[in-house]
């Protein structure tokens, strides 16, 4: 009977599922693979490959299932797949009720799905919110926007007790709410003061108290009460527009950010709103007009992207968050959890400032945290202290990376916009063991468990193992 005891507990250790985002608890780690290979590819340790509509948005898996989202046409779509089979099993289509405004790299079906275990939660900035139960039948929807958001609202949902949490930062009128996840109503709404951000929250459990959950904004990363919503507690110091999701480790949240023009050294100090007004004010209407300002105060990148509600004139509101978007420093954070109110100065544990990943959230395996910046550059830090253990390109796959990488079976799985997908040995001081290339773009996180790494391509879901 021994023989039976790693099948046995296979099946009942935690984590069989990838019910969201970055897996069991957002942490990109699969405790339930066994064995993966480290050389695949669209013809080598296939199991099955399905074609699929094109969609942003990471495979998550529930028994034996897979589900997906993504467009075609005007129409939203959700899928099932079968897990072991890769057969389409049922499709749910939504009507898009607008066209919101998107990065050429967002995509309508950019956000990934999250699931309770019973029932899978989609959300399309075009349509708002809706719930399946895992046959397919619809359950409710929640219509939300129209937004304002320069790059389109791309932000996962999470769920925790009963509560889908979704982040909907945007230019004006930015907010987190907590949906009820058997009705389908808004539990709670809290404000957000911040200007557009791309990232998904992560959900924390402190020792013996009420989950929490993360969430990243401009300039500053905030933890909400799950029941209630209320502000827990905060950190300064964050760039302006966060697009890596937050991960927890032993205690420690690591959170990183990058935005262009806040590398150390980039900063400028811009003088207060009013002293710019009485400076450039010309018709002293309370306003500044593009014109007006000199060239010394002129925005690097578009006026769009400071206009915040798009009058074409900047208000004391938008030159602030301007003003602190050119001060501020990008940065890894990594800041112990607990705590109430502002705990910059108190959690803080460490910051680490090179080299830093655009989209990509880091992966903290084994005590290490490894990143992927643009450009193919891979880099291990020493979890408790923030030293460098290794930086070095990824030779062989020097492009660009939006998937976030995950960690299985000893190995760290990364895959470039170009579809190689490069994997390193999960030690600080790396090495490559392999880049497998395939033959259409990559923007999806691989999802996986059981022996199977499963990697969305623009069109193809391939099941990778070695059974």
């Amino acid at each position: 009977m021994r023989f039976l005891l790693p099948l046995v507990l296979a099946l009942i250790l935690p984590g069989a599922d990838w019910p969201q985002f970055r897996g069991p608890d957002g942490s990109g780690l699969c405790a339930s693979c066994g064995r993966l290979p480290a050389e695949f590819g669209p013809e080598k340790h296939v199991l099955w490959k399905t074609a699929v509509p094109e969609g942003k948005s990471s495979p998550v898996l529930v028994g034996d299932r897979i589900f997906l989202t993504a467009s075609e046409g005007e129409e939203l779509v959700t899928m099932a797949i079968g897990r072991r089979t890769g057969k389409l099993e049922w499709r749910r289509s939504l009507r898009a009720a607008k066209r919101e405004t998107q990065h050429s790299l967002n995509h309508r079906a950019a956000p990934t799905a999250v699931s309770d275990g019973k029932r899978l939660f989609v959300f399309f900035a075009d349509f708002g919110l809706a719930a399946y139960d895992l046959t397919g039948k619809e359950l409710w929807r929640l219509p939300l926007g129209p937004f304002n958001s320069q790059h389109g609202i791309v932000a996962s949902p999470v769920y925790a007790d009963g509560r889908l949490i979704l982040v909907c930062d945007q230019d004006t009128g930015a907010y987190i709410i907590g949906v009820d996840a058997d009705r389908g109503e808004i539990a709670w709404k809290t404000p957000r003061h911040v200007i557009n951000g791309y990232s998904t929250p992560i959900v924390y459990r402190p020792a013996g108290g009420a989950a929490q959950v993360i969430a990243p904004g401009s300039y500053q990363l905030t933890a909400y009460s799950v029941s209630r919503g209320e502000n827990l507690w905060f950190v300064r110091g964050l760039t302006c527009q966060p697009k890596s999701a937050p991960t927890i480790a032993d205690g420690v949240v690591y959170f990183n950010g990058w935005t262009t023009g806040n590398d150390s050294g980039e900063q400028v100090d811009l003088p207060p709103f009013e002293e710019v007004a009485a400076a450039a004010d010309a018709n002293h209407d309370g306003k500044l007009a593009q014109k007006e300002l000199p060239p010394r105060w002129q925005p690097t990148g578009t006026w769009r992207a400071i206009d915040l509600d798009r009058d074409g004139f900047l208000n004391e509101r938008e030159w602030t968050f301007f003003r602190t978007r050119r001060a501020s420093r990008n940065g890894l954070f990594a800041v112990k959890l607990g705590g109430s109110g502002d705990v910059t100065d108190t959690h803080l544990l460490w910051r680490f400032e090179k080299s830093l990943p655009d989209v990509p959230t880091p992966l903290v395996y084994g005590g290490v945290v490894f990143l992927v910046r643009s450009g193919g550059i891979a880099t291990s830090l020493n979890a408790q202290s923030g030293k460098v253990l290794k930086q070095a390109r990824l030779t062989g796959a020097l492009e660009d990376y939006y998937a976030s990488p995950v960690g299985a079976d000893g190995k760290v799985y990364i895959a470039s916009e170009h579809g190689k997908v490069v994997v390193l040995s999960a030690a600080g001081d790396w090495q490559i063991l392999a880049i497998n290339e395939f033959a259409s773009d990559i923007y999806a996180t691989p999802a996986a468990s059981e022996g199977r790494i499963y990697v969305r391509t623009r069109d193809t879901l391939y099941a990778i193992g070695l059974e």
